[in-house]
């Protein structure tokens, strides 16, 4: 979904889903075995951002290096609103 460039200069590639499963995981995997043919790039990381990762997608994940973050879409965009909170 993203490809992305560090301040350091290192590339970064993002699958941005909904739910975080195993098949965003092999996505991923795929297009970073795709970027890392490039010798330009140099060696691509990986993160899967979601609002909810699966379990088994984290193992895997972890598994392939890929880093997992969780994304709060409606804070995103704009439509939660910390005050109308009770904690």
């Amino acid at each position: 979904d993203l490809l992305c460039r560090t301040s350091d200069g290192r590339y970064v590639a993002v699958e941005v889903k909904r739910r975080g499963e195993i098949d965003g995981v092999e996505q991923l995997t795929r297009y970073l075995d795709l970027l890392g043919r490039d010798p330009l790039l140099g060696g691509v990381t990986g993160i899967l951002a979601a609002q909810q990762i699966k379990p088994q997608a984290k193992t895997l994940a972890t598994d392939r290096e890929i880093k997992c973050v969780t994304v709060d879409y409606d804070a995103l965009r704009g439509m939660d609103d910390p005050s109308e909170r009770l904690f």
